[in-house]
């Protein structure tokens, strides 16, 4: 049984028991999300919602809250003597799919 969800934007295939990394969702280490927003649900047969499935949810809990590696940005105007460098690290949610549920 899968689903695909949608969070940070983003769509998700999610499955039982599968780590997934997403967009920083907030809340506390061995704290239960709810993602309400579930696009399509295949077990042995598929639903697809329009845009969602109406009472079907998946259930998560958060393993850990970090940042992602570090991006550099640097911008440079040749002839100009003007450079810029800049630094970003992303933050994200490790969550470990623990139900899926369709009705």
């Amino acid at each position: 049984m899968y689903a695909i969800i949608e969070t940070g934007g983003k769509q998700v295939k999610v499955l039982i028991d599968q780590p997934i990394y997403v967009e920083k969702v907030e809340g506390n280490v061995g704290d239960k999300v709810v993602f309400d927003k579930v696009l399509l649900v295949s077990d042995k047969e598929t639903v697809i919602g329009a845009p969602y499935i109406a009472k079907a949810k998946v259930t998560a809990v958060i393993e850990k809250q970090g940042r992602g590696q570090k991006i550099v940005i640097f911008k440079y105007r040749p002839k100009k003597h003007s450079s810029k460098k800049q630094g970003h690290r992303q933050p994200y949610t490790k969550l470990l799919i623990k139900e899926i549920t369709a009705k």
